[in-house]
């Protein structure tokens, strides 16, 4: 398994046996209705999502900065891939609790991170640290607004389910030196359905 180190190692697996095209999860939704004193900004800090896509689910909204009170807003939720997401995160604690090692913090922001840059690999038809789209994992957190004096990826693709990726993970040397590295103090995970591999994952580490 390759490795590549920049600040922290970087690492890829692919369950080559499991390729079959799908579609994506359709993202579900809440509406909500704006109440005195609400920005897009504050109702995505208030969902956990990003602005943009409320923005984006939002087209009647010709002006995002200006909704008013009883507006109806759509908020994309996308709750079936943050329940793997969170399976995710659970069980990289867990492996970090046999060896001694604090729990890593879910950080909803890189959380978005990890998700947009394995939609990215999914959409854009690759399978690299290193995204045509947003360049380094580095330079991509970077580009969200998260700051981080130490970082990592892990990215899959073609496992399964939340237990089959960390168990592919967790047996590569790369993977698991992420998962229980003690510098690392946040996580996200991102997870996307479709494309060439049927599955794409990315863990997001760093510490601030």
């Amino acid at each position: 398994m390759a490795r590549r180190v920049i600040l922290l190692l970087l690492s890829l697996c692919v369950a080559g046996a499991i390729c079959a095209q799908d579609t994506a999860y359709a993202a579900d939704s809440d509406v909500y209705i704006v109440q005195p004193g609400d920005s897009l900004w504050k109702i995505s800090r208030k969902y956990q999502v990003g602005l943009w896509e409320v923005i984006q689910a939002n087209p009647q909204i010709k002006n995002p900065n200006l909704i008013y009170p009883g507006d109806r807003v759509t908020v994309p939720l996308l709750t079936a891939e943050k329940q793997w997401e969170a399976q995710v995160v659970k069980l990289v604690n867990q492996e970090r609790a046999k060896h001694g090692l604090r729990p890593l913090t879910a950080n909803w922001e890189l959380a978005r991170v990890a998700r947009i840059k394995s939609q990215d690999m999914r959409d854009r038809r690759y399978f690299s640290h290193q995204s045509p789209t947003y360049g380094s994992p580095f330079e991509m957190i970077r580009a969200f607004g998260i700051s981080f004096v130490a970082a990592g990826e892990n990215i899959a693709a073609g496992q399964t389910s939340p237990q089959a990726v960390m168990n592919s993970w967790m047996n590569s040397p790369g993977h698991r030196q992420n998962i229980l590295n003690a510098t690392f103090t946040e996580i996200g995970v991102g997870y996307a359905k479709g494309g060439a591999y049927g599955h794409y994952w990315t863990q997001m580490f760093i510490r601030r």
